[in-house]
């Protein structure tokens, strides 16, 4: 019989994150503001913790994972690769085709790998309350699980097609204490904006952003949090693929390509060349 699962235990979840950073052939050039201007990171300040705009411009290959955040992992992690034999079987190939499933996590989904440690850092910071946005929903909840854990509030504002059509992510969200309300709203000036100009708006992810931005800058008991695109983001990311390092090894397959699944996907998280998941 062959082998479909490739676990590894507790023990295993990795202690540093990954910075690709680090190994770039030419440097990632700075975020901008919105003048134009690099973005530095005092003008990070009003939004984000200290530590993740430390983690946003770090150079280091490896940034060390806080025990209480390897901790909060566990809940879940390491997640398993498994062999997808079935598939395999049904395409008539010949490749060994695997995948690592983060389904398992408590939200459903990859998102807590950097909900967790933002709301942690957040918290360490003396934040009481998190804003963000979110499509699917997918984001929201992992955020809005990640501040129950550490006990912060959770503002989500979430696109209205969104919203309206997908009502057991917003119970999700509500049931880990999250307060999730449909974007464009009435609650900040971005919103409002939008809707006197468009009433029957269906939102987007952009005017989302823009209202969880606004949110956290004007209240100063509030931080804004984002699930992807972002570098700390992605460093938080990189479990996913140091374990399916140490999985692969066991399968004896040696990866060729990989496939990610977002901005903040692990395909961002293999640290050495020629990653993969699928193998001949």
């Amino acid at each position: 019989m062959s082998q479909h699962r490739y676990l590894l235990t507790e023990d295993r979840i990795p202690e540093r994150w990954y910075n690709i950073a680090a190994d770039l052939p030419t440097p990632m050039p700075p975020p901008l503001a919105p003048d134009g201007s690099p973005l530095t990171p005092d003008m990070m300040t009003p939004i984000f913790p200290m530590e993740l705009i430390l983690q946003e411009v770090s150079q280091e290959r490896f940034i060390t994972i806080p025990d209480p955040v390897r901790e909060m992992y566990a809940l879940w992690r390491p997640t398993p690769l498994y062999r997808a034999v079935n598939w395999e079987k049904a395409l008539g190939t010949d490749c060994k085709i695997f995948y690592k499933y983060e389904g398992v996590s408590p939200a459903g989904s990859h998102k807590p790998n950097t909900s967790v440690p933002q709301a942690y850092y957040n918290a360490q910071a003396g934040v009481k309350r998190l804003s963000t946005e979110t499509g699917a929903g997918q984001w929201g909840s992992s955020l809005s699980m990640a501040c129950q854990l550490y006990g912060l509030e959770c503002k989500v504002y979430m696109v209205r097609v969104s919203y309206d059509s997908k009502p057991y992510r917003r119970l999700m969200m509500e049931t880990w204490g999250g307060t999730c309300v449909a974007s464009p709203s009435n609650e900040t000036n971005a919103g409002r904006a939008i809707l006197a100009e468009h009433p029957d708006s269906t939102g987007s992810l952009g005017i989302a952003i823009s209202e969880a931005v606004e949110d956290a800058a004007t209240r100063e008991d509030t931080n804004y949090a984002l699930g992807s695109v972002l570098n700390h983001v992605l460093l938080h990311q990189t479990v996913v693929g140091q374990e399916a390092v140490e999985q692969m090894k066991m399968a004896g397959a040696e990866p060729d390509v990989v496939i990610g699944s977002s901005p903040a996907s692990p395909s961002r998280s293999w640290p050495r060349s020629s990653p993969a998941r699928t193998s001949r």
